[in-house]
């Protein structure tokens, strides 16, 4: 399983079965508009987590140059049902066996609402269980007890996790999120994208590392392989 950052919280997860993209947010993203040109993204699928621009900015671009479908929340799927995109809505503890795997839909503390304030229905985030790998992808999200139950019915090889702090989990929460969810394997997103979210990558690291827990902050364009 390939993953790749494309900036804030938007990767490309790649399976043999499948092309996943999450919140796209390039164009308008200083750090990423010269390094990733949106025409050469072909996803099958592009999973939502909120419906702040930060995340959602090239969805509708994307899905119609690929035919992806998006998956998001009730109310971000029908807003972009409504513009003639192939939609799959999910929404709070539910969880759905797509071709490639399983995906569960689990709750996020954070707000939502489209540029034009439009309701965005409630945060989430998702955990993907495909090509033998089990991925928590925790959206924007305050720290939150919540958290907890995710080991209770997985184990995780990879979280991806906001430390920017300001809008989301800073680092100290992220650290303990990771322990809230028994994983030692974090990837960092939302971070460095505005000043409000500006982060010190050394001292993130040495963070985790002071209890044997793994960060890994991607370049922008560069990929892991989980």
């Amino acid at each position: 399983m390939k993953i790749t950052f494309y900036g804030q919280n938007c990767f490309a997860i790649e399976t043999e079965d499948v092309r996943i993209l999450t919140d796209p947010f390039i164009t308008g993203n200083d750090l990423a508009k010269d390094k990733v040109d949106i025409k050469t993204l072909n996803p099958d699928y592009i999973f939502l987590t909120h419906a702040h621009q930060d995340h959602t900015l090239d969805a509708e671009a994307i899905a119609k140059q690929s035919g992806a479908t998006i998956v998001s929340n009730f109310e971000i799927a029908n807003h972009y049902e409504a513009k003639g995109i192939e939609v799959h809505p999910m929404n709070h503890g539910g969880s759905w066996a797509f071709p490639f795997g399983k995906v569960k839909y689990v709750n996020a503390i954070h707000t939502s609402s489209f540029p034009d304030g439009s309701y965005g229905g409630q945060p989430g985030g998702f955990i993907f269980s495909m090509a033998g790998k089990t991925i928590y992808m925790a959206g924007d999200t305050a720290l939150t007890m919540d958290m907890k139950l995710i080991p209770m019915e997985f184990d995780l090889d990879l979280a991806i996790l906001p430390i920017g702090d300001n809008f989301t989990m800073g680092i100290a929460d992220a650290v303990r999120a990771s322990d809230f969810i028994e994983c030692d394997k974090i990837l960092g997103c939302h971070y460095d994208t505005f000043g409000y979210i500006e982060i010190d990558h050394e001292e993130a690291k040495k963070a985790f590392k002071a209890v044997e827990k793994d960060l890994t902050l991607l370049e922008i364009g560069n990929s892991m392989t989980l």
